[in-house]
């Protein structure tokens, strides 16, 4: 009989991946230097029993002293969202110590050089970036269920784990731990916030950049959504000069945050119970606010989505405004482009910024790190996450799983077990993918004691989604950052 070949295969749980790679480097801030090593490298993202779920890729800074890592230094795990994105964005487009420089509403050359980044939170903690399992350089072990994985409540447990592991592995159990999330890393972030202190692993501060917390507030046909959007029309409007001129940004904004609430949406609630005569004025006040001529906002109902207006607000010249931020703009599709799918999914102001940061990581790992992979680097997967996302979510205390979940009730249900967790919430007036009033909306609701909203610090800026593609903000967020960390 011939001999089997089973033993020459591999278990089914290994995944190979390159070993670990630093660096030590120094870091130039305003008016510091401090020395710090790069690492990348991969974490196991374990089950209770052992098994492999997969192995998360890391790309981590520690600040160095006397060329050591101080164990008791607060350390931050950072991230993007998606579901489906690499960490890359907020690394090296944000708060890592290495940058493409900025461009402000144009798009980054491609020979932009790698540089210091001197608004890095470096200085206040070190910072580990991760990138979720499927993006990145992340891997799920084979055999291991989708639905292990891709879930709000999945993918926070694999998070739980990483963190875990990383702590354990970097022997850092005694340092302040932080969670710095954006887009739907703010998701993933609030029901860490109760997950980890579930599994005893103390926060000390959690930051929401451009958060997302109530999915049903993004569902058709959900007066929320109109809501939501409309402070962000209407900044976006004065922008491009067809609204609120003369008047100061931030006034401009909270006058459109009070119409939403005050007028807006209780014309909404009523439906087609309000009068025409009613509604002609709120269309009539609407398009003051959005620039969107009276007789479109009537088509609607007064229910202009972002599609619509994107496509609407700048027709007379043939350009679309963003989607992430809604400043930056491009030609308009050609006129056999008419796929709404299509046109929701062009968005110059992704198009002008990413391709330049991924590439700026990738010459960083290799050429400074020395860190190469042969896997392809997946600075998305959407196609996969999206298709295989359960957005089920258990709520906390309702005894409920919800299809669209309200995570605010994780962040609350946080906060009540520990009111000495520190929370910062960050958003910017043209972000028009995860808006400003829901969020503000999302936590009112929750009714938490002035003792606790004490512990909740905001900050508004003048940009999008993507707070550090403006450099005004860069500073202004970077200052505000070192003055959350000290917080206490």
């Amino acid at each position: 009989m011939a001999k089997s070949k089973d033993h020459k295969k591999k278990p089914a749980q290994d995944i190979v991946v390159p070993k670990a790679a630093s660096a030590d480097l120094v870091w130039q801030g305003v008016d510091t230097q401090l020395p710090y090593r790069a690492t990348a490298g991969h974490v196991d993202v374990r089950a209770d029993d052992g098994k492999l779920i997969g192995k998360m890729f890391y790309l981590s800074f520690v600040a160095l002293q006397d060329g050591e890592p101080n164990p008791q230094r607060p350390v931050t795990f950072a991230y993007n969202g998606g579901p489906g994105s690499c960490s890359v964005p907020i690394d090296f487009g944000g708060i890592g110590p290495k940058r493409v420089r900025p461009n402000g509403l144009d798009h980054i050359p491609a020979s932009s050089p790698l540089e210091d980044n001197p608004h890095s939170i470096l200085d206040a903690t070190d910072l580990v970036f991760l990138d979720a399992l499927s993006t990145g350089w992340s891997r799920v072990a084979e055999g291991v269920e989708d639905k292990q994985v891709f879930g709000i409540d999945a993918d926070a447990d694999c998070f739980a784990r990483a963190i875990s592991a990383w702590l354990q592995d970097n022997g850092r159990w005694s340092s302040p731990v932080y969670l710095y999330g954006e887009s739907y890393g703010t998701v993933r972030n609030s029901v860490l916030m109760r997950l980890l202190g579930e599994r005893s692993i103390k926060l000390t501060g959690v930051v929401m950049l451009s958060a997302i917390f109530d999915w049903a507030q993004v569902q058709p046909g959900s007066d929320a959504y109109y809501l939501g959007m409309m402070p962000t029309y209407a900044a976006t409007a004065q922008h491009f000069g067809r609204a609120g001129k003369g008047v100061d940004v931030d006034e401009w904004f909270d006058q459109a945050m009070d119409f939403t609430e005050e007028v807006l949406a209780p014309a909404l609630l009523k439906g087609d119970r309000l009068s025409a005569e009613r509604e002609r004025e709120v269309a009539e006040r609407l398009s003051d606010f959005i620039g969107i001529p009276v007789k479109h906002i009537l088509d609607k109902h007064l229910r202009v989505d972002l599609t619509d207006f994107r496509s609407t607000l700048l027709a007379d010249e043939r350009k679309v405004c963003g989607r992430l931020d809604t400043r930056f703009v491009s030609d308009a599709p050609s006129f056999v482009q008419t796929s709404n799918l299509w046109v929701a999914g062009e968005d110059a102001s992704d198009d002008a910024v990413d391709s330049a940061w991924v590439s700026a990581f990738r010459a960083f790992c290799s050429d400074v790190l020395g860190y190469r992979s042969p896997a392809r680097y997946m600075g998305n997967n959407y196609a996969k996450t999206m298709v295989s996302w359960i957005w089920r979510h258990d709520m906390p205390g309702t005894e409920e799983t919800a299809d669209a979940p309200n995570v605010a009730l994780d962040i609350a249900v946080a906060m009540r077990r520990d009111p000495t967790i520190k929370l910062a919430i960050i958003g910017g007036r043209y972000d028009a993918a995860t808006t400003w009033w829901n969020v503000a909306h999302d936590m009112s609701c929750q009714f938490l004691s002035d003792e606790l909203k004490g512990r909740i610090v905001w900050h508004r800026y003048g940009c999008g989604h993507m707070a550090y593609v403006d450099e005004a903000t860069n500073e202004a967020m970077g200052a505000d950052m070192r003055a959350f960390y000290a917080m206490r």
